[in-house]
């Protein structure tokens, strides 16, 4: 290996160092530690006791618990698959827009995001109320019965994480879009593909890396929301995020809150090592089959 080559790798490790002592620092740290608090006994006084035990993890057989987790990843699968469908049709829509008309478009959907998460929040608490004009609408139309409740249930929590993250994982798929050779869905149809094959052949895979990217930053938030179903799900569409929010600022039960961000943690974990084990052997089988 030559001097200039060693040399090279060398400042890439340089490089890297900083970053890595960042995640390690700020990331890896913190979540072995709530790890290991989920194994520690709970202080009377909100803190952490000094003995060890399973009591905590044990606690996590609560019958509610299976329920409020299998709740928690349903919302969040589907709301991840609701954005990604609605985002796919729409990044390609604003890709093939005059650049002009695409800065407009993106303006609009990013002006509202100006305004405080809480604030947009409590919007929709007002728009779904019970004596709102929304629900008044929909009874005169005959659409929804005087006794439908719009609020304080999944749906409600489905509708508005939805509303939340729909701009994080559009942009990341307009910005795939916009790279996009357009040219190559000219060729799938001289070549006899129809629109719909050639969409889902050709173009869904020349933005696989934007959809990935989506699945990830509207997914994982949404798997630790609280805030959304606190206001509008109530207690009939709590989240492990409420769990976790009641363990530790009500109860003050630390240990407790620490065991339920560990199920969340793997949660995230065990999916995303998952998918890289398998990259790995596809990426690995691929280049044996080029060395042939």
């Amino acid at each position: 290996m030559s001097a200039e080559v060693l040399r090279k790798r060398k400042g890439e490790i340089l490089i890297s160092i900083p970053p890595i002592l960042w995640l390690v620092i700020f990331f890896v740290i913190p979540t072995f530690l709530v790890i290991a608090m989920a194994f520690r006994s709970a202080d009377p006084y909100g803190g952490i006791g000094q003995e060890w035990t399973l009591d905590t993890i044990k606690s996590l057989g609560n019958p509610d618990y299976p329920v409020i987790i299998w709740r928690t990843i349903w919302l969040s699968v589907l709301s991840t698959a609701v954005c990604i469908l609605a985002s796919i049709p729409a990044g390609y829509y604003i890709a093939r827009l005059n650049k002009k008309y695409q800065d407009i478009l993106l303006l609009f959907i990013i002006v509202p995001f100006w305004i405080n998460f809480l604030i947009r929040i409590f919007a929709w608490k007002v728009f779904l109320h019970p004596e709102g004009f929304f629900k008044e609408a929909l009874v005169a139309l005959k659409i929804a019965a005087p006794d439908t409740l719009l609020l304080y249930n999944t749906g409600a929590v489905l509708v508005v994480i939805v509303y939340s993250y729909l701009p994080f994982a559009l942009l990341p798929i307009y910005a795939a879009a916009e790279k996009f050779n357009f040219h190559l869905l000219e060729a799938a149809y001289d070549l006899g593909a129809g629109r719909l094959q050639a969409f889902v052949r050709v173009f869904l895979p020349g933005i696989k890396q934007g959809i990935i990217t989506a699945i990830v930053v509207v997914f994982i938030p949404a798997l630790g929301s609280y805030v959304i179903p606190d206001i509008v799900g109530g207690t009939q569409a709590e989240m492990i995020g409420n769990k976790i929010a009641q363990r530790t600022f009500i109860d003050r039960n630390l240990p407790h809150a620490s065991a339920l961000s560990t199920i969340l943690a793997l949660a995230i974990i065990i999916p995303s090592a998952v998918a890289l084990t398998m990259r790995f052997f596809k990426e690995k089988n691929s280049t044996s089959l080029r060395l042939r």
